[in-house]
């Protein structure tokens, strides 16, 4: 009986085993539950490719259009960020312009200004008839760029710009897409603080369809490098960019920017304020 007894524990044991690997709680555990999305991705210099992608810096850009009798207003807006914060006078810092006589000779101007200044800045737009039409988040990777679309060409033309050698010059592009081409990288060693990298780009269709690489570009993309500028900025800090005047009649690098229409063929003046929010290392 003692061996009957005890081999009926065993059978029972080896039973309980079994029905336990079948049906038991291990079978309804997700097969992802230990595995975590950096121990998927190939490591690289003994950092996991999870981790890159945490480092980033987030931009919002805020478009406002005015109606272009009301060009006028946007002076204010520039008194606001006179002096060593803009572009219409010498003195220029934070920016360092590729060609500042260029820049200027294309109708652009430029201010940079801190978060506490937004609220007179919009008041200003607001009182002016401006309008928020858009706004826009880009995140880049560090040393990467992305690029805020302005224009979308439907055939070939040929855009105006002034060039670093003082010359209006035609650059015959198209179809593709007129954009602002932002990169920024993290400055070693100091906190909260990246280089901002800003220039004008055209790019046809087939450059759209591949993702950004920094610090490259496709021999198909036009730069209007006369146009770029760069400067240092940190969370809560933007540059607003807008033109010196209306242009109207002219296919140029400005019209195209900043010249629009609304329903009822009103004409605006389009603005963007491109603000620093986050750099997260």
């Amino acid at each position: 009986m003692l061996m009957i007894r005890l081999f009926q524990i065993v059978v029972l044991s080896c039973a309980a085993l079994v029905l336990t690997g079948c049906n038991g709680p291990a079978k309804n555990k997700p097969i992802w539950e230990d595995t975590k999305i950096g121990d998927l991705a190939p490591s690289h210099s003994g950092k996991r490719a999870g981790d890159q992608l945490l480092k980033t810096i987030n931009f919002d850009v805020y478009i406002f259009d005015i109606p272009a009798e009301n060009i006028s207003a946007l002076d204010d807006v520039w008194r606001i960020l006179q002096g060593s914060n803009f572009a219409g006078s010498r003195y220029t810092k934070p920016f360092r312009f590729n060609d500042y006589d260029a820049f200027g000779a294309n109708s652009f101007l430029v201010g940079f200004g801190k978060i506490q200044m937004w609220n007179k800045i919009s008041d200003l737009l607001r009182v002016a008839g401006g309008e928020k039409v858009k706004t826009v988040s880009l995140l880049l990777l560090d040393g990467q760029a992305d690029d805020l679309d302005i224009a979308r060409l439907r055939n070939e033309q040929t855009i105006f710009y002034i060039s670093s050698a003082g010359s209006m010059e035609g650059a015959t592009v198209g179809p593709g897409t007129l954009a602002l081409r932002v990169k920024a990288e993290k400055i070693p060693g100091f906190r909260d603080v990246c280089n901002v990298d800003v220039l004008p780009v055209f790019s046809p269709p087939m450059r759209r369809s591949i993702a950004q690489l920094a610090g490259r570009e496709k021999t198909t993309d036009f730069l209007f490098t006369s146009v770029g500028f760069k400067l240092k900025m940190s969370p809560g800090n933007f540059f607003f960019l807008g033109p010196e005047k209306y242009i109207s009649d002219q296919i140029t690098l400005a019209s195209l920017f900043f010249s629009r229409t609304r329903p009822k063929a009103e004409p605006v003046v389009r603005t963007y304020l491109i603000a620093c929010m986050m750099i997260t290392y």
